[in-house]
């Protein structure tokens, strides 16, 4: 007999328990995502919706934002996707374990997701500078068991996965930066 397919809400609850189970180091959160074509096509509506709060729920909220930055952040975050997503793809390519790609893929646009809902509701509630650095811990340490318990990658690979990523959205804010306001890098001239 045929299996019922999954809704999106059920698929959305599971990757809610896989993302919980990621920031605690469960070795089970692999068993919350679907990594078939289906399970790639729904993480992908999560990162969609994901932008879309991250770019317009705080102006919904109230929040002042200058015109166009919303617009503005939807393409920086996809040129910071592009390129994140691209440097994982080389580095497992380079460790001949490109059949981590879709896993990766699925679990990182799912935490995405929730860091963007997580980050509105602390955007709400006023909560200051201590929960930025919680939430950038949080997502270390996400990341971090992405690599060791979705991609299954050895302890060594996990740190050289991490610090190309690293290397790449530093690299890549600052170019971004360079680009919106160049005159942060260079003294302005008179």
């Amino acid at each position: 007999m045929a299996q019922p397919t999954p809704t999106f809400f059920d698929e959305l609850i599971a990757a809610a328990q896989g993302s919980f189970a990621l920031l605690t180091g469960d070795r089970k959160a692999p068993t919350h995502f679907d990594f078939s074509q289906r399970g790639l096509v729904s993480s992908f509506i999560a990162f969609l919706i994901a932008g879309a709060i991250s770019a317009y729920g705080p102006k919904l909220l109230g929040f002042s934002a200058e015109t166009g930055a919303a617009s503005t952040g939807l393409l920086l975050s996809a040129m910071l996707y592009v390129l994140q997503a691209g440097a994982a793809w080389i580095v497992l390519r380079q460790f001949a374990r490109l059949d981590g790609f879709v896993p990766y893929i699925v679990a990182f646009n799912w935490i995405n997701l929730f860091a963007s809902l997580i980050t509105l509701v602390l955007l709400m509630v006023g909560v200051g500078q201590f929960a930025t650095i919680a939430v950038g811990v949080a997502a270390l340490v996400v990341e971090v068991n992405i690599a060791r318990l979705i991609v299954t990658l050895a302890p060594l690979q996990t740190v050289i996965f991490i610090v190309a990523k690293l290397v790449i959205q530093a690299v890549a804010m600052g170019l971004i930066i360079a680009m919106i306001a160049p005159g942060m890098f260079m003294p302005a001239v008179s």
